[in-house]
């Protein structure tokens, strides 16, 4: 009976690498719960991101470079911002991302870093204050109309 032993060790000492070892690009993208094509994609909106590259172009990742991609994948996907958002966050402190963003008062927050007003809400949707403004006034408008619409087409079909 044949053992596949040595496949067996092998990937042990694959998933077991150190904390200050470079990761390639899935072992990057297993370790951040995203797709492969996701962290490529990152890399062209985001400088910041530069993998060590080799001959044959294979990336491999740097421990900061890891964290640095879970800060961005916390911002997008579960602070709810947008790709602008993060690079007008990246912009406003000089290419680094603030360890701690709060957007439980979103209007009234400040940058962390230098204290100066920073609309955060406008960083995670890309709208502005005055542009929020406007667009509830037009939501409110289309919510009339559809009312009277609705009102108008039940007139209709009770009389055929």
């Amino acid at each position: 009976m044949k053992t596949n032993l040595g496949a067996a060790a092998g990937n042990s000492r694959r998933t077991a690498k150190s904390d200050s070892a470079f990761r390639t690009i899935s072992e990057a993208a297993k370790e951040l719960g995203l797709q492969q094509h996701v962290l490529r994609f990152w890399e062209s909106k985001f400088p910041q991101i530069q993998p060590m590259k080799r001959a044959g172009g294979r990336r491999y990742y740097r421990p900061e470079d890891i964290d640095f991609l879970a800060h961005i994948r916390t911002l997008l996907h579960d602070q709810g911002f947008t790709i602008k958002g993060v690079q007008k966050l990246l912009d406003q402190n000089k290419g680094k991302l603030p360890s701690e963003i709060s957007v439980a008062g979103q209007e009234a927050d400040t940058c962390p870093t230098d204290g100066a007003p920073s609309d955060v809400a406008s960083m995670k949707t890309g709208v502005s204050a005055s542009d929020k403004a406007a667009l509830k006034a037009v939501l409110g408008e289309l919510e009339e109309l559809q009312v009277i619409l609705r009102t108008g087409l039940q007139g209709t079909k009770k009389n055929p």
